[in-house]
């Protein structure tokens, strides 16, 4: 149970709550504040089991939506006539234990058949008793069914001295020991609480003085212990309807403060799971807090990623305009190596162009040898022109062509008869031979003097 300190700050809600008095339903509305408590409506339904359900369901129904209470289910204080209220003690029992030991206890608190009652119990606080209530369970079910023909949301079934003892306690706990009675019309309700007796609460025919005194008695109180009206012990409304939550309305005002706050309540109630409804706003508040909660946490999150990803493109950028640097400077070495590597080719090809004409010319030197002799030579990558005097110039064609450095020789001129034998001039297509040697020139001869 909630710390006496902390039950103010806790105590927030909207009750219903309904008591079933003699042959009238007593109906009171109260909205629940930490800063205080306000009586939206009541109502007296009378004659209610003698009329229609769907008649006075329609009564009810528009009573709770001029209080904007349309949604609350209501807790109903059941007659005390049709249920039996004992306290069981249960002194050192462990509170996984307390279902089954009071559970033991059922059978011998009541005279009706086993299988045929309807039972609820709430731990009285610093005590080591119970509050057990008792009915039976065609009375139950027979209430239950009348109150769903007439359109009305049930949270609970419980008695007065649950309602009563739950509303004192709303924001605290109340003094030691103490006494309050209220005239209902023939009865007196007596209600009380001492250490001797945690909760005690019965019904008197006579005079208010005859029922206090046999209340402090069976409370053990002294015997001058003031006795006060029964709504001057229930928790002060800030504001309701009349002046005072006087009578017939104290025990459906106790019902409602109950039902509105039914975490700070005794938890005894006799309506089946199955009939129950707790619809009441203030229960959606923890799941919208943590929705809210886990909405703000989505949101955390994305905004996170999109920083995350704002963050990673912006290194990412930064890395690419630094490696894009360092690729220019791999492209400007790569272009300096093909351009090293281009001017090394020429080279070589520079140098294998030479010695491959220093061959050719080497070849013709050894073909064209003494006593011919050239006056113009005329060397390219791809021919060879000659022009010269030799004894017989035609044999030089096939001369030449047998040579593998060249190829498809002709005459450009036809030979002409000189005094010292034939001028020609040849023209031949080179071919470069891998590996083989120009044939050796001919034994220099003394130079011979052109005619």
């Amino acid at each position: 149970m909630i710390p006496a300190g902390l039950r103010k700050w806790a105590a927030f809600g909207t009750g219903v709550g309904i008591e079933i008095d003699r042959r009238d339903l007593i109906v009171t509305v109260a909205r629940v504040r930490p800063s205080g408590i306000e009586v939206l409506g009541m109502l007296t339904i009378p004659g209610f089991e003698d009329r229609p359900a769907a008649e006075w369901g329609g009564v009810y129904a528009d009573f709770l939506k001029k209080t904007a209470s349309s949604h609350v289910a209501a807790w109903v204080v059941l007659r005390r006539r049709d249920v039996i209220v004992r306290q069981v003690a249960v002194p050192g029992v462990a509170e996984r234990d307390l279902a089954g030991a009071v559970a033991l206890q059922i059978d011998s608190l009541h005279p009706y058949p086993e299988d045929g009652v309807r039972s609820g119990w709430g731990r009285l606080a610093d005590s080591g008793s119970v509050l057990v209530a008792i009915a039976r369970e065609e009375v139950v079910d027979r209430y239950a069914t009348l109150f769903s023909e007439a359109g009305i949301k049930l949270a609970c079934f419980t008695v007065s001295a649950a309602a009563i003892y739950s509303a004192v306690r709303l924001y605290g706990d109340p003094e030691a020991g103490w006494a309050a009675v209220e005239e209902r019309g023939a009865d007196i309700e007596v209600y009380g609480e001492s250490a001797s007796r945690p909760v005690y609460s019965a019904a008197f025919a006579g005079s208010q003085e005859h029922a206090g005194s046999v209340a402090l008695a069976e409370l053990r109180l002294p015997a001058g212990t003031a006795v006060r009206p029964l709504p001057d012990a229930l928790p002060k409304p800030a504001a309701a309807p009349g002046e005072s939550v006087g009578l017939p309305f104290s025990i459906s005002y106790a019902a409602a403060l109950a039902g509105a706050c039914p975490r700070l309540s005794l938890p005894l109630n006799l309506l089946p799971e199955a009939s129950r409804t707790a619809n009441s706003r203030a229960m959606w508040i923890p799941t919208i807090v943590l929705a809210s909660l886990l909405l703000l946490l989505v949101i955390a999150l994305a905004v996170s990623i999109s920083i995350q990803k704002h963050n990673y493109r912006e290194r990412l950028a930064a890395e690419v305009a630094r490696l894009e640097i360092e690729a220019r400077k791999v492209a400007q070495v790569d272009r300096e190596i093909q351009s090293s590597r281009a001017r090394t080719v020429q080279l070589d090809e520079l140098r294998a162009t030479s010695q491959q004409s220093l061959d050719a010319m080497n070849e013709l030197t050894g073909l064209l040898a003494p006593p011919a002799w050239l006056n113009s030579l005329d060397l390219n990558r791809t021919q060879v022109s000659v022009a010269g005097e030799a004894e017989q110039a035609a044999g030089l064609l096939k001369l030449i062509d047998e040579s593998p450095y060249f190829r498809g020789s002709e005459f450009q001129l036809a030979p002409a008869r000189t005094p010292g034998g034939e001028t020609f001039r040849i023209r031949a297509q080179r071919e470069f031979p891998v590996g083989r040697p120009a044939r050796a020139a001919a034994p220099k001869e003394a130079p011979r003097a052109n005619p």
